[in-house]
């Protein structure tokens, strides 16, 4: 009980230290809802007559992108961060369980990772007209696959932290990666618009699946055929997201550090 109230008064601290950096809030939580707004005002009159909207559209990846913003992005900048500051050094030193610490960023990550998840979604079905999902069964899949995408970029994002030599070899060793895998994922574009070489190597990363998943839910049943294998494969999309799951969890247990490498 003790190391779960430590675990809280962490995650507290965290959501504390998130909302007071604006460049964190702006590039992680703020960026998939002013790209939401934007592509739903600029694409809007290009899909009349389409039978979807561009709101409905687009909300697909930009929940996705999300996801990956406010999990792995902000998880491998903040402990790459707080390992070449000394942060977690000291930490390390103190009787503070390091159970209270991942403890708290995952209260970080589940925390923002909802709030933006709510306001993304109400943005869109008031703003914009986008349906919710008329069932159970497609709320379900967004429920799980929101929360093995919200895992595996959480853990994946502390094990690629272990990459970085310095908090600012970090932000190019996250930022250009992130940014390309949501250019070749299906995110700002239609995935079958892809060249097949892209979506061959999309396919091996999560965020692909997170936003098939996502396309699931959000749109109409008939543009499961636009998918590269014509249906939304969900039982594969549930196998990869949590084969990264595990193997993200593994490598956070044999690659994390508490000191940069070398300081030892």
């Amino acid at each position: 009980m003790n190391t779960l109230n430590l675990g809280l008064d962490r995650a507290i601290l965290e959501l504390r230290k998130y909302f007071r950096e604006k460049d964190q809030v702006f590039f992680s939580f703020l960026f998939p809802i002013m790209l939401l707004v934007l592509f739903s005002t600029v694409f809007g009159d290009q899909f009349k007559g389409s039978g979807t909207t561009a709101g409905q559209f687009f909300l697909p990846g930009m929940v996705s992108a999300g996801i990956l913003l406010t999990s792995f992005q902000s998880m491998a900048l903040t402990v790459a961060t707080e390992r070449d500051d000394g942060t977690l050094r000291r930490l390390r030193g103190t009787p503070t369980p390091p159970t209270a610490y991942f403890l708290g960023k995952v209260g970080l990550v589940a925390v923002t990772s909802l709030l933006q998840m709510a306001v993304l979604l109400t943005l869109a079905h008031f703003a914009y007209d986008v349906p919710m999902p008329n069932s159970a069964a497609r709320w379900g899949t967004f429920l799980w696959v929101f929360g093995l995408g919200v895992f595996c970029g959480t853990v994946l994002g502390i094990a690629y932290s272990s990459l970085a030599t310095s908090a600012r070899s970090a932000t190019a060793a996250v930022i250009g990666p992130v940014m390309i895998l949501q250019f070749i994922s299906g995110v700002y574009f239609a995935f079958r618009d892809i060249p097949t070489w892209l979506q061959q190597v999309a396919s091996v990363f999560p965020l692909k699946w997170v936003a098939q998943g996502m396309r699931s839910v959000f749109l109409p049943e008939s543009m499961a055929s636009e998918e590269m294998a014509g249906v939304w494969e969900l039982g594969r999309v549930a196998l990869v997201l949590g084969a990264w799951a595990i193997a993200g969890l593994v490598l956070c247990l044999t690659t994390f550090r508490w000191t940069k490498r070398g300081s030892d």
